[in-house]
Protein backbone atom coordinates (compact mmCIF):
# COMPACT_ATOMS: atom_id res chain seq x y z
CA UNK A 1 0.00 0.00 0.00
CA UNK A 2 2.69 2.77 0.68
CA UNK A 3 3.85 2.33 -2.96
CA UNK A 4 0.42 3.08 -4.18
CA UNK A 5 0.48 5.93 -1.69
CA UNK A 6 3.74 7.08 -2.78
CA UNK A 7 2.17 7.03 -6.70
CA UNK A 8 -0.90 8.78 -5.50
CA UNK A 9 0.77 11.59 -3.68
CA UNK A 10 3.28 12.23 -6.65
CA UNK A 11 0.28 13.03 -8.64
CA UNK A 12 -1.52 15.00 -5.94
CA UNK A 13 0.43 15.55 -2.73
CA UNK A 14 -2.40 18.08 -1.41
CA UNK A 15 -5.54 15.29 -1.16
CA UNK A 16 -5.28 12.91 1.53
CA UNK A 17 -5.77 9.71 -0.17
CA UNK A 18 -5.45 7.71 3.73
CA UNK A 19 -9.04 8.88 3.96
CA UNK A 20 -10.61 9.89 0.68
CA UNK A 21 -13.10 8.28 -1.06
CA UNK A 22 -14.18 10.21 -3.52
CA UNK A 23 -11.64 10.39 -5.68
CA UNK A 24 -13.71 10.10 -9.24
CA UNK A 25 -17.05 11.64 -7.42
CA UNK A 26 -15.33 14.73 -6.62
CA UNK A 27 -13.18 14.93 -9.79
CA UNK A 28 -10.12 14.57 -7.83
CA UNK A 29 -8.59 12.10 -10.43
CA UNK A 30 -9.65 12.81 -13.96
CA UNK A 31 -8.65 10.30 -17.27
CA UNK A 32 -5.26 11.23 -17.54
CA UNK A 33 -4.53 10.35 -13.94
CA UNK A 34 -6.31 7.14 -14.25
CA UNK A 35 -4.17 6.54 -17.29
CA UNK A 36 -0.96 7.81 -15.54
CA UNK A 37 -2.49 5.69 -12.38
CA UNK A 38 -2.21 2.49 -14.36
CA UNK A 39 0.95 2.53 -15.87
CA UNK A 40 2.73 3.75 -12.73
CA UNK A 41 0.99 0.13 -11.14
CA UNK A 42 2.37 -1.55 -13.87
CA UNK A 43 5.58 -0.66 -13.56
CA UNK A 44 6.05 -0.12 -10.09
CA UNK A 45 3.93 -3.26 -8.99
CA UNK A 46 4.17 -5.63 -11.83
CA UNK A 47 0.41 -5.54 -11.79
CA UNK A 48 -1.91 -5.03 -15.10
CA UNK A 49 -5.05 -3.50 -14.74
CA UNK A 50 -7.72 -4.72 -17.69
CA UNK A 51 -10.28 -2.09 -19.35
CA UNK A 52 -12.54 -4.07 -17.57
CA UNK A 53 -11.66 -3.21 -14.50
CA UNK A 54 -11.20 0.38 -15.22
CA UNK A 55 -14.67 1.47 -13.49
CA UNK A 56 -14.90 4.17 -10.40
CA UNK A 57 -15.92 2.08 -7.99
CA UNK A 58 -12.00 1.02 -8.37
CA UNK A 59 -10.57 4.20 -8.20
CA UNK A 60 -12.39 5.97 -5.96
CA UNK A 61 -10.33 6.07 -3.20
CA UNK A 62 -6.66 3.98 -2.35
CA UNK A 63 -8.03 1.32 -0.12
CA UNK A 64 -10.33 0.44 -3.20
CA UNK A 65 -7.72 0.69 -5.38
CA UNK A 66 -5.35 -1.45 -3.18
CA UNK A 67 -8.00 -4.06 -2.81
CA UNK A 68 -8.29 -4.61 -6.78
CA UNK A 69 -4.31 -4.58 -7.24
CA UNK A 70 -4.68 -7.53 -4.37
CA UNK A 71 -6.95 -9.48 -6.05
CA UNK A 72 -5.11 -9.03 -10.02
CA UNK A 73 -1.86 -10.25 -8.11
CA UNK A 74 -3.85 -13.16 -6.47
CA UNK A 75 -4.89 -13.75 -10.19
CA UNK A 76 -1.81 -14.13 -11.70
Amino acid sequence: MDTLLEILNEMHPDVDFETCDTLIDDEILDSFDIVSLIAEISNQMDVTISAKDIIPENFNSAQALWELIERLEDEE
